[in-house]
């Protein structure tokens, strides 16, 4: 129910091309440095959200969705799940079109709020093993 494969489909594919990746930073040995790679390498922008509002891959990075000023289409979350609901409100808010919780990060409540918001979201999935499945 999380993780529709058309839903997952829809997002990787047609929700846009603009990923903030909440959780990235410049620590190679975290999972968000890499899974952002992958999603550079399968033409996305990844932009950058921690409190560090480092450069990374090449994008600059800001404190939080609310200071991107720009369009997000998705927004690919890297925190742990008791702060992923709050995160995937401020996606609401800026206007995302969907929101995806990494593989780990879970919250039901945040997940109906968003959907009831009218994004799409996946909870509890990677895209950067999701994204080669689909043969782009």
């Amino acid at each position: 129910m999380y993780d529709d494969s058309e839903t997952v489909r829809r997002i990787l594919t047609g929700s846009g091309d603009t990923w903030a990746v909440v959780g990235l930073s410049n620590n190679r040995d975290r999972a968000a440095y890499g899974v952002a790679q992958v999603l550079q390498r399968f033409g996305k922008r990844v932009v950058p959200v921690h409190p560090k509002a480092e450069t990374v891959h090449g994008e600059p990075g800001y404190r939080s969705l609310a200071e991107i000023p720009f369009p997000v289409d998705v927004v690919d979350v890297f925190v742990n799940s008791a702060l992923a609901g709050e995160v995937a409100d401020q996606a609401a808010a800026v206007g995302a079109k969907a929101v995806w919780f990494q593989l780990g990060v879970v919250d039901e409540a945040a997940y109906d709020r968003t959907l009831t918001a009218g994004l799409e979201m996946v909870m509890d999935k990677c895209p950067a093993i999701e994204i080669p499945r689909l043969g782009r």
